[in-house]
């Protein structure tokens, strides 16, 4: 859901951005880079026996996060641009865990571009306890641009300007 300024200004973002009827919604403020935001349930497969979710579904749940925010971007999937000849790495990860998720938590994913440059996109993520709040992840990654032939290229111009535009 994109909030133009006329909304922004009126106050009506709030009371947009309260409801939790969409699973995903993307949200654009003035100034801000882009934020998408990922609603999705703890499955049964994704937990231990104690019900605690293994440590490396947080990074799934990054990608999904990433993914549905190039979408809301640029209105085609990542499968779309792999097929355009655009392909986007993971060069480098970082994560620091907060707290545990368990079977059967809503949990939120928030993803931000953080920096966009001529061959990399840095993106920044924050997974919390949807009905509680809570913080359980912070995260990281850089994605570089690559050629047909895996060597680092120049992002596309308007991939680029679609990454870096604000509202």
């Amino acid at each position: 859901m994109r909030i133009r300024d006329h909304v922004h200004r009126s106050g009506e973002h709030a009371d947009i951005l309260s409801r939790r009827a969409a699973i995903t919604k993307a949200v654009y403020v003035l100034g801000v880079s882009a934020t998408h935001e990922l609603e999705l349930r703890v499955r049964y497969a994704e937990s231990d026996q104690m019900g605690v979710v293994y440590h490396t579904n947080y990074l799934i749940w990054c990608e999904m996060g990433r993914t549905e925010l190039i979408r809301s971007l640029t209105g085609r999937s990542y499968a779309d641009m792999e097929r355009e000849g655009i392909a986007l790495a993971v060069s480098e990860l970082s994560v620091r865990y907060h707290g545990a998720a368990r079977y059967d938590n809503l949990i939120r994913v928030s993803t931000t571009i953080a920096d966009v440059r001529s061959r990399s996109v840095t993106f920044d993520y924050t997974i919390s306890n949807a009905e509680s709040g809570a913080r359980l992840a912070s995260a990281r990654t850089v994605l570089v641009s690559l050629d047909s032939t895996g060597r680092p290229a120049t992002l596309p111009p308007e991939l680029r300007r679609q990454m870096s535009a604000r509202e």
